[in-house]
This record gives structure tokens, sequence and C-alpha cells, in this order.
């Protein structure tokens, strides 16, 4: 298997983590404020990544990068929580879901980065299927904008990950990308008057700390390192699955059913990521090589366009 299939492999064990969080989460925020629950999830993660990650020897660089990084991801959990306030959980699985289109987009405008008409056409398909699987109510609240800024701020987020790794370890980038996070969060809390009481039983802690580290250090430590091998577009193709995780998850442990609509967006969702994994295998190391975005590729990619010499 390919690096580049491995950590494709690993970005799906991360969107099932996720999807599994929705359960988790949803118990937690019984007993803490939103606000408070982004910083103690952020905060713990950045200290158990930074156990086995030592930011010893972090440059200013590296910091600077974690920080502008974290400024997106943290608009995205916070614009998503506001919008969660009007907008129903279907439109916001949705919504936050057009992450996918997003990412290549912005990746576009922003860095002139285009897109192979079989990625776009994995991306339609994903798209299709997220809607089959999510959309229950088709009314508009302001709820959705917000939620539609958050898939953007989401988007920023995979694209500024990408860009931040040629500026140092991708390890101690994350880490302080994570405590930059939990910083606004503490922030966020604090203004909001909702103070940072932890939780108060045990359950919720086992809970928290799940969260913190699968689905949170782990999880952007793997986000990290399958950008340096895979383009953004392909990551956030890949996370299209944390709603069908989260409706397997809903099935599983909370006894939600599954529809038969459901099950058909989830196997679109599904095919636009076997279809995206496989095509790059038909078209051969050399094309992925010359289209990877890891720094190497890079290089090769302008060594071509400058010639011999």
């Amino acid at each position: 298997m390919t690096s580049s299939g491995r950590w494709a492999l690993a970005l799906v064990a991360v969107t099932a983590a996720w999807g599994w969080s929705f359960v988790g989460v949803h118990d937690v925020l019984r007993q803490i404020a939103p606000s408070a629950f982004v910083a103690f999830r952020f905060a713990l993660a950045a200290v158990f990544l930074a156990l086995f990650c030592p930011i010893r020897g972090i440059t200013r660089r590296e910091a600077l990068a974690g920080l502008v990084c974290g400024v997106f991801l943290f608009a995205g959990f916070a614009l998503q929580t506001i919008g969660l306030l009007t907008a129903t959980p279907s439109n916001s699985g949705f919504i936050t879901g057009m992450t996918v289109v997003f990412t290549p987009l912005l990746g576009f405008l922003a860095m002139g980065r285009r897109l192979a008409w079989p990625q776009a056409l994995a991306l339609l398909v994903a798209v299709v299927g997220l809607g089959l699987l999510t959309v229950r109510d088709v009314r508009v609240a302001a709820g959705d904008v917000w939620t539609l800024g958050s898939a953007v701020a989401f988007a920023m987020n995979i694209l500024a990950v990408d860009k931040a790794n040629r500026w140092g370890s991708p390890a101690r980038i994350t880490v302080a990308q994570l405590a930059a996070v939990a910083l606004f969060g503490g922030i966020w809390s604090i203004c909001a008057g909702d103070g940072l009481a932890p939780p108060s039983t045990t359950r919720d802690w086992a809970a928290l700390l799940a969260i913190a580290v699968t689905g949170t250090a782990v999880a952007y430590f793997v986000q990290a390192k399958a950008l340096t091998v895979m383009p953004p577009s392909r990551v956030a193709l890949i996370f299209t699955s944390e709603p069908l995780f989260a409706a397997v998850f809903g099935v599983w442990l909370a006894g939600d059913r599954f529809t038969a609509v459901q099950l058909l967006g989830g196997a679109l969702v599904v095919a636009a990521m076997l279809a995206s994994e496989f095509g790059d295998r038909r078209r051969g190391p050399a094309a992925t090589e010359s289209r990877s975005w890891s720094r190497d590729g890079r290089r090769v990619a302008w060594k071509r366009f400058r010639g011999p010499g």
C-alpha cells in the first residue's frame, strides 16, 4: 500500500472517531457550555500530543503557523455552534459537509490549484450522497448562514495546514494549533459569561478525554501528516464520511433509525471516496508524484516546470 493510501485509511479512522464523538459530545454538553467544552477539549488534546511530540525547539515560524491554523479551526467550531442555535441538525450536517466543495474552490481562487475532472466528479457524487444522508428539512434559517461560514472556515483550515507543513514540523505545528484553539475557546467562554466549569461526573470526564485524544489530538495530527502526501481536496472528500459514521453510531449507540434514503446517501459517499482512491492508483505512481502536495512533490513539479538544470 502506498503512503497516501495508508494515510487515507488513517483519515477514515479519524472520521469514524468524529462520527462517534457526536454521541459523546451530546452527553458532555448537557453538563458544560459549548465554549468551555471547546477550551477543555483542545487544551487536553494539546497536552496529550505534546507528550508524544515534544515541542522543545519549536520555531517562531511554526508557532505562527499553528496560530493561523488555529484561528480558522476555532472559527469553524464557533460558527458551527452559533449556527446550531437556530439551524436544524440535518441542515447543519449537510452545510458543514460542504467543506468538500469550498476546499478545492478556495484552493483554486486563492492559490490557483486546479482540480482534475475525476476528482470534481467524485466531489459532486459526495455532495449528493451527503444531502441524501443528512437533509431532512429544506427550510432555511439564520443559523444556516453561520453554519455556511463554518464550512468555509474548516476549508480554510485544511488549506492553511497544507501550507503550514512546508514551514516546519507538522507535529509541532499541530500542537501549536490545538493550543491556540484552546486559548480562543477559553476567551470565548469567559467573554460569553459561561465560565470554565469542568464536567462534574466521571462518565463525562471519560467522554471528554476520549474525544480530546482520539477525536482531536490524533485526528488533527493525522490530518497534518496526510496533507504532506495528498491534496487538500482529497482530505476534504474523505471527511464527507463523517455524517455516515455519525448515523451508524447513532443507530448502534442511541437507537436511531437508518432509512433507505440514508443508506443510498451513505453508499454514494463511500463510492466517491473509493473512486477517488482507485482513480489515483490507476493513474500510476508518476501521476501521483507530480500531483503530490508534499514538499518533495512540489520540488519535483517545480523542477519539471523549469526544465533541466
